[in-house]
């Protein structure tokens, strides 16, 4: 699998961030104190990183991923009774709209919820983003 040291570690932290909270806070909290998780075990994060989308060559808007994690993995977060549908679409829209291709989608739920996806540099759009952490 893709970046799966990368994807391993960022799953430990959410548990370790899960464990110690629990559930019932704001995303905001959350994204907070997974970022000081992830930045303790010596990764590279950045915080709501710009996500701009093109359409013919023109930007028709900018989204902010929660996290980024080593410039290879797109975190979002939510605080949510369960993972749907609608949010594993906003991931992939993230991962389409950049040369990231390793998304995971972290649910601070009743019970924590995980979905790892993958969108492959090789069908993207060639305006795709470019992050810069």
């Amino acid at each position: 699998m893709i970046h799966q040291n990368l994807t391993d570690q960022i799953i430990k932290a959410f548990y370790t961030v899960y464990n110690e909270l629990g559930y019932g806070f704001l995303e905001k909290v959350y994204e907070n104190a997974l970022f000081l998780e992830l930045q303790s075990s010596g990764l590279t994060v950045m915080r709501q990183m710009p996500i701009d989308v093109f359409y013919h060559k023109t930007k028709v808007g900018t989204y902010y991923a929660d996290l980024c994690v080593e410039n290879k993995v797109i975190i979002e977060l939510k605080a949510a009774e369960g993972i749907n549908k609608e949010h594993e679409h906003q991931l992939l829209n993230y991962l389409k709209a950049t040369c990231i291709e390793v998304g995971l989608l972290l649910n601070f739920g009743i019970k924590p919820e995980l979905k790892r996806k993958i969108f492959e540099n090789r069908f993207k759009n060639p305006f795709s983003s470019v992050p810069s952490v």
